[in-house]
């Protein structure tokens, strides 16, 4: 089959590989329809989270048809059609039952301790395949697939496979409650999903802080407030929208691979920390493969980090669910301690999630659509990492087309719904 694969840092390929097999009896093969590129792939080809291994499938995002199952698996047959969540989980330890699904005791060989397992990633998280692939084994499946309804296509489907429940668990991790003003650093595919889930959440206002103009512009389709860091200095910007106050929620969308700003006051302000930026950078990722402008790590590992401290009100909360890997030691404890923050963070538990979001997109409540900007074939999925990669105008989430029997054709995403609830209106007729 066709599968998206890792060789080494800078170095991914389109290759043949064998087909997967039951290995236990509560496997599953699922032929994938349609799956996606998220910005933590992009890690493991800059080099900012280590320990993969080569010839490792990459993808944890997918929509597909069950194949087959194992002999344990009594609540899937094959021809269900089921969206994945991006974390592996067994279903039966205290971790799961209490919700906690990315800490299942059962899932990593590494042991109880060793942590989230999820596909396609290092060897630390489970060394599991991943899902760009034509099929893929998924363990535990009686817990890790969840069925789609009919009125679920595979453009809103492959978006609550990871970004949605991402984006909730990070509003959740932040304590949004009703009428709270909230900042959201990041606007990329995260950070858009968790503008809509802010606002179901209770967000009074939304304040979107990023450098893209066109995600920015995402941003404010769905009429949140923003902030180009490129533009202006961003924790000024947010406290002078809040009285000098702070927002009381901050969710971190961007984690380890934060950039500093290119041009402005902002750019200006951190001029004095460039070397220890570039230290940092150089700690996180001590193995780079830069090609031209692709393939670069982030230039201010803590960048984010800080700012969410610093713009934060007093006793106020952050949840940071952008990816910072163990190599990452530096954050404002002094400034959070100082302000009586409260801090939360961690790997989504997707399987918590995924059923409720899955029922709102089927009632209407949540149109998730509207982010989907780029589908490409897997044949295409080299290139289009690396216009991913490069935050090119237009592509803040991709979806590969795998399977023509079940995805959205290749193209700008015209399959995908109007937005018409809860992240982006329809808006002028030209833009539709």
């Amino acid at each position: 089959m066709k599968a998206v694969v890792w060789h080494g840092v800078g170095d991914i390929r389109v290759d043949d590989v064998p087909e997967p097999k039951i290995h236990e009896p509560y496997d599953a093969i699922v032929r994938i329809t349609s799956s996606a590129i998220c910005g933590t792939d992009l890690h493991f080809v800059r080099g900012t989270m280590p320990g993969m291994k080569e010839g490792r499938i990459l993808g944890h995002e997918a929509v597909g048809i069950v194949e087959e199952v194992g002999a344990g698996v009594r609540n899937f047959r094959p021809g269900d059609r089921v969206v994945v969540p991006s974390t592996v989980a067994c279903g039966t330890c205290s971790y799961c039952r209490a919700g906690y699904y990315a800490q299942c005791d059962n899932a990593n060989p590494g042991g109880k301790r060793a942590g989230t397992v999820f596909f396609g990633g290092p060897e630390a998280a489970g060394g599991l395949d991943g899902l760009q692939a034509e099929y893929a084994r998924i363990p535990y499946a009686h817990v890790g697939l969840v069925p789609l309804p009919d009125t679920v296509d595979d453009a809103q489907a492959i978006l609550l496979s990871d970004i949605y429940p991402t984006a909730w668990f990070g509003a959740r991790l932040a304590e949004i409650g009703s009428g709270d003003t909230v900042a959201i650093l990041g606007a990329g595919p995260v950070g858009q999903s968790a503008i809509a889930c802010a606002r179901l959440q209770g967000a009074g206002r939304i304040i979107v802080v990023d450098g893209v103009a066109d995600r920015l512009d995402l941003a404010r389709d769905q009429h949140a407030e923003t902030v180009d860091f490129n533009a202006e200095e961003p924790v000024e910007a947010v406290l002078d929208l809040t009285g000098g106050i702070g927002v009381d929620r901050v969710v971190d969308a961007v984690g380890v691979d934060a950039q500093r700003p290119a041009r402005g006051p902002a750019a200006e302000a951190l001029a004095g920390q460039a070397e220890e930026f570039d230290r940092e950078r150089d700690e996180v990722a001590p193995e780079q493969r830069p090609d031209g402008d692709t393939w670069v790590p982030g230039d201010a590992p803590s960048l984010a980090a800080r700012w969410a401290v610093r713009m934060a009100a007093k006793a106020g909360t952050v949840g940071t669910i952008g990816v910072y890997p163990p190599q990452v030691e530096h954050y404002p404890f002094g400034e959070a301690f100082m302000k009586n923050l409260t801090l939360r963070m961690g790997n989504c538990n997707h399987r918590r999630y995924l059923p409720r979001l899955v029922s709102m997109v089927a009632s209407g409540e949540l149109d998730p659509t509207p982010l989907l900007t780029r589908w490409a074939e897997v044949a295409d999925a080299v290139e289009a990492y690396r216009t991913f990669d490069r935050r090119e105008s237009g592509w803040t989430k991709v979806a590969l087309g795998v399977d023509g029997r079940g995805s959205v054709a290749p193209g700008l995403g015209e399959a995908a719904g109007t937005g018409a609830a809860t992240t982006a209106g329809t808006g002028e007729t030209e833009r539709r």
